[in-house]
């Protein structure tokens, strides 16, 4: 595993961002593990959160691309701090745009906001966490009513790895579906395997109980490869 997807991990577990206990998803699946990257709250965890984010983008896309897309609420500041990383630290510099939730009539008007959309842009999508792609459902429409763009890929934090409609997992599906790339700064795989083999802190974050239920999410909920 790459040094920075083991950073990553721990980040999240510093920020409070990767829980563990009886949550219920978006979905509605009960599930012993939670990501809400709304508890990355202050200016230097967004900016790492960023940094992190442009590593995963740039060795997936490069610089192939012109817009970076987040989806509203969450993907807005995941589009602003990615999109100033890609910057800084590859000299990548693409615009940014995420959509509001209600069409502006006035000043700015319409339903995006940052950088416009144009035919022929090539467009990657950043997301928190795709659990069973509901949200990917609502935004490829938004991007293909501003012309004809191409939509490159989705970037997500955590890849969960589990069922999306089917049996293949949720970024399978989108792939197959929309035919874009698709990335995540780590998977749970990854999450699991470092947390239940690895101190962190003098703890093992995931010890035998937690990893029981974990295992025992996959057997219910789990993608087939």
């Amino acid at each position: 595993m790459e040094s920075y997807k083991r950073e990553f991990i721990e980040f999240m577990v510093d920020c409070k961002v990767l829980r563990f206990g009886d949550f219920v998803t978006k979905s509605g699946r009960k599930t012993p593990f939670f990501i809400n990257t709304g508890f990355y709250r202050t200016g230097s965890q967004l900016k790492k959160l960023g940094e992190f984010y442009a590593k995963a983008i740039n060795s997936k896309f490069g610089k192939d691309f012109d817009i970076l897309f987040g989806p509203a609420y969450k993907g807005i500041p995941l589009s602003v701090t990615a999109a100033i990383a890609l910057s800084d630290n590859f000299g990548t510099d693409v615009g940014y745009c995420a959509n509001r939730k209600e069409v502006k009539d006035h000043g700015d008007k319409g339903i995006l906001l940052g950088s416009p959309i144009a035919d022929g842009d090539r467009v990657v999508i950043i997301e928190d966490v795709t659990t069973a792609g509901t949200s990917i459902q609502e935004t490829m429409p938004i991007l293909k009513a501003q012309g004809d763009v191409e939509v490159k890929g989705l970037v997500v934090s955590v890849d969960r790895m589990e069922r999306g409609q089917g049996t293949k997992s949720a970024l399978k599906e989108i792939e197959e579906k929309y035919g874009l790339v698709t990335t995540a700064i780590v998977t749970m795989e990854e999450v699991v395997e470092y947390l239940s083999t690895t101190p962190y802190k003098g703890e093992l974050i995931i010890d035998e109980t937690r990893k029981a239920a974990i295992d025992a999410y996959y057997e219910q909920y789990g993608a087939e490869d």
